[in-house]
């Protein structure tokens, strides 16, 4: 994923908001909606767009699907901000 992709899936305020609760804990679909004034097929697409550019992952505990965030691939990201800002 390159730095443009990521910082366009970021681009969106509902996406940045899953990202910061996806910081502090692992969530269902159902508990990321209590915190987010967005209905259940747009956050769907936003999740999607969050996968899509590898910034969180997901797996199914029984029926639900647990989302969390991809530590090593928003590290990533940092580290080449941080390169990108340097003068």
């Amino acid at each position: 994923m390159s730095l443009s992709q990521t910082l366009q899936a970021l681009s969106e305020p509902n996406r940045r908001k899953i990202i910061d609760l996806l910081k502090k804990r692992e969530m269902s679909v159902g508990e990321m909606l209590k915190h987010l004034s967005v209905t259940m097929p747009t956050l769907s697409h936003h999740l999607d767009v969050l996968k899509r550019a590898d910034l969180i992952s997901s797996r199914r505990e029984g029926q639900q699907i647990i989302y969390s965030l991809n530590l090593s691939v928003v590290e990533e990201i940092t580290e080449q901000i941080i390169k990108f800002l340097k003068i």
